[in-house]
């Protein structure tokens, strides 16, 4: 009885290990390959727990997701105009036929990438071949990054990967080529802010001109204007005079003699020296002889 329970014991647990060995589970996000004795015998692409002969078949998981392979170091590429530029990419590649890819590259994604990244590069060198610095970074790039993504896909598709998207993430000059570069542009920049600086000053003194000139040409009207109104002023006085002295001349002369007087005698101080006939005197001596 004891000897059946050890029996009964070791089977469940024989069956319990064979049990293990023939089952597995394949990811969502992986695709698996059944082999016997190194020999592909099946492929599942959807998830879920799988059976497999214990011993004899093994089983090799691949990862079915979007993979990023971003270049180690910038390619150094010639452009139609015969310039060096330095090309930065990524590709974003997937597995799409297990099997192939497991025949073409034994299943190494380093492989892969190598494959890939060559491709990559023989496709760019092609393409910037035909176009100039200018339309790579700006005119053209998405056509090109376009016709470039399909030529590395056909390829890629020989290994079993699907080469989604082709990117640059950088297109620059050497560091040789930019210095000369920047110095260009800086000497550029400086002729522009000296042509704006020289226009700037000359479009200010022609404002200084300009103002100066209304202000000498305001300043004239006005003392146009001032000896206008001062002349007729004068005018008005003179006949306002002439007026007064023509309706009776001699208080307008006695009046004039009196202010004369006032001018005169202003200061206790002043001196005067004059002929006792003199005219200055001749209502000073009107005035004692009349009594008035």
């Amino acid at each position: 009885m004891k000897l059946n329970s050890t029996n009964f014991l070791v089977g469940g647990v024989v069956i319990l290990i064979l049990a293990s060995m023939s089952l597995f589970v394949v990811d969502q996000r992986q695709t698996a390959i059944v082999f016997q004795l190194s020999e592909v015998m099946r492929v599942e692409n959807t998830p879920g727990l799988k059976f497999k002969l214990p011993l004899v078949q093994n089983v090799r998981l691949f990862d079915s997701r979007i993979l990023t392979l971003d270049a180690p170091e910038p390619e150094r590429i010639i452009t139609a105009e015969k310039k060096n530029m330095l090309v930065d990419s990524f590709v974003k590649w997937r597995i799409v036929d297990v099997k192939q890819y497991y025949i073409s590259v034994g299943g190494d994604e380093a492989r892969a990438q190598t494959r890939l990244m060559q491709t990559v590069n023989s496709a760019m060198r092609e393409e910037f071949g035909k176009l100039t610095i200018h339309e790579v970074v700006s005119g053209k790039r998405d056509e090109l990054m376009r016709v470039v993504q399909e030529k590395t896909d056909i390829d890629a598709r020989k290994i079993g990967v699907e080469v989604l998207d082709v990117r640059l993430k950088r297109v620059d000059f050497p560091v040789e080529i930019s210095e000369s570069v920047y110095r260009r542009m800086d000497a550029e920049r400086k002729r522009v802010a000296n042509e704006l600086r020289a226009t700037g000053n000359a479009e200010s003194e022609k404002i200084r001109a300009d103002a100066d000139r209304q202000r000498e040409v305001t300043l004239a009207q006005a003392y146009r204007d001032a000896q206008k109104i001062k002349g007729e002023g004068d005018a008005r006085a003179s006949a306002l005079y002439a007026g007064a002295f023509g309706r009776n001349p001699e208080f307008y002369a006695f009046y004039r003699s009196l202010d004369v007087y006032k001018q005169g005698f202003k200061n206790k101080s002043d001196i005067m020296v004059l002929d006792a006939g003199s005219p200055f005197f001749k209502y000073l001596k009107g005035s004692g002889r009349d009594g008035k």
